[in-house]
């Protein structure tokens, strides 16, 4: 056996430990956050997305799933991946300096209610720590995910998952996997599950604003 195939084999060992770590601790967490979602991003509710590097693609993943589609037909949700922002990311950046690149556009975006995922496989960036004080002051509800406990960004958001992993590898392949299981939840808890088509979107305007005050999903047939 190569070098090479023992690191290979390793790192499998290392993702198996992972993953059994997020099935036999986790997993009732992150579909409780699905479910969550699906009372929230129906009424109008968004959901903000924040990371560095791998963990920033990542949490485009998300955004992305939920504005287009996961698997089955369904309404487009309002979710945002704040790093994707390339003018206002250099203009904050520049002006304001690279620690308040999140905490200012959850500042402008969130609003009471919302939710806001942050994704570090340190848990120690101050971005994303600047992020998580920002939506806890804002009323937003914020959840990270991280690599293994104490970290900072645990200790101030209100849920984690963290990741009992040697590697930023291994953690991040395991945020992918609850990242997919957070979805499917979602999708099953706002009854979207296996939907052949969308159903027709409420408008803006009026119709929307009789959704919200009579507690509808917009565009769905109902929170399940």
């Amino acid at each position: 056996m190569t070098d090479a195939t023992r690191a290979a084999h390793e790192h499998c060992r290392v993702l198996q430990e992972a993953l059994a770590g997020l099935c036999t601790r986790d997993l009732d967490r992150v579909v409780s956050w699905g479910h969550h979602l699906a009372a929230v991003l129906p009424f109008g509710g968004r959901l903000l997305a924040a990371g560095n590097g791998g963990s920033a693609a990542q949490a485009q993943h998300l955004t992305a799933e939920l504005v287009g589609r996961y698997r089955d037909e369904r309404p487009a949700y309002s979710a945002i991946a704040l790093h994707a922002e390339t003018s206002t990311v250099t203009a904050i950046g520049n002006d304001y300096g690279f620690e308040e690149l999140f905490a200012r556009q959850v500042a402008a975006h969130g609003r009471p209610g919302d939710v806001l995922v942050l994704m570090s496989t340190s848990g120690r960036s101050p971005n994303l720590i600047g992020a998580a004080e920002q939506g806890r002051s804002a009323g937003l509800r914020v959840w990270a995910m991280t690599g293994p406990r104490p970290n900072p960004l645990a200790a101030r958001s209100d849920e984690t998952l963290a990741v009992e992993a040697p590697s930023s590898a291994a953690v991040q392949e395991t945020h992918l996997v609850a990242l997919h299981i957070l979805c499917e939840a979602f999708d099953a808890a706002a009854g979207h599950t296996h939907r052949a088509r969308p159903p027709a979107a409420v408008g803006t305007g009026r119709a929307r604003r009789r959704a919200l005050r009579a507690g509808r999903p917009l565009g769905s047939g109902g929170v399940s």
